[in-house]
């Protein structure tokens, strides 16, 4: 990378792509680089110490490719392994630098969107089961009540291509049907996965009008930016060419495929062997 000091957006996959393409529209002129652990995905299903694991050799990688801000662009990352990097591991190996997550972002401005004070989270089992939103939300919108929902076909659904497929209104009709029965006073529901913004036109095609679908592209993206003016040392470190390069840890065929529709736009990316990581 020599000189470029880039801003490190990782996922798991590809579900992060969503979120970066928010960032890119809204931040352009910045180098970025992104990197997909495709060759172990899914995290969500994982234990919090594989996804802190997994998740720390990434943003190691990061900062050996010269990124000063690395940002979490994955629910379950952030809910399992974020806060143990920033407070643990980062003193040690990166000072200076800082790593970011999505979640509390979202639990910042979610609360605006809701009327009745009854917000749904929909995310992977992991995400759910860390309780991470739950407890963030309530920091800042102590009043609202937090329903939250796994729905774990939707990632295979759309990674495996099938997001426009009737199994996919099968399955997207099934987690809204028990989620609305569950918690009827809902009027606010936040996708708590990057993947799930592909399914967005079908979500709400099996929604009553009056309930915001929020996704969190714009919000992080929003936020990162509000967190540059306010950190320029942060903001001065970062390199300005418009340059943006995409890794993956596994097939780089695969993953352009599946990338350009999550990007929005033309992806080549180039193959980060996992063991480059631990080395």
């Amino acid at each position: 990378m020599g000189t470029t000091k880039p801003i490190g957006i990782f996922d798991s996959g590809y579900g992060g792509l969503t979120v970066f393409r928010s960032i890119a529209a809204l931040l352009p002129g910045y180098d970025y680089i992104y990197l997909g652990d495709n060759a172990r995905a899914p995290y969500g299903n994982r234990s919090f110490e594989t996804v802190h694991q997994y998740t720390l050799e990434c943003v190691e990688w990061f900062f050996k490719m010269g990124c000063p801000l690395v940002i979490l662009a994955c629910n379950t990352a952030s809910a399992k392994a974020l806060r143990t990097i920033q407070q643990k591991e980062l003193p040690a190996i990166g000072p200076e630098k800082r790593v970011l997550g999505v979640i509390r972002p979202t639990a910042e401005v979610i609360g605006n969107y809701t009327h009745t004070g009854s917000v749904a989270v929909l995310g992977t089992k992991g995400t759910v089961n860390s309780g991470s939103y739950q407890v963030e939300i309530n920091k800042f919108f102590p009043a609202i009540k937090v329903h939250q929902l796994a729905c774990p076909m939707w990632v295979p659904l759309i990674e495996n291509g099938e997001y426009n497929s009737p199994g996919a209104d099968y399955f997207v009709k099934k987690y809204l049907d028990e989620l609305l029965s569950a918690a009827p006073d809902t009027d606010t529901i936040l996708l708590a996965c990057t993947h799930y913004p592909l399914l967005m036109d079908k979500i709400r095609n099996y929604l009553p009008g009056n309930i915001n679908v929020v996704a969190q592209g714009q919000i992080v993206a929003e936020s990162l930016s509000a967190y540059l003016h306010r950190h320029t040392e942060i903001e001065t470190a970062i390199t300005k060419n418009g340059k943006t390069s995409f890794y993956t840890t596994d097939d780089t065929a695969d993953f352009d495929t599946h990338g350009t529709v999550f990007f929005g736009a033309e992806v080549k990316s180039l193959q980060l062997p996992l063991l480059t990581m631990t080395k």
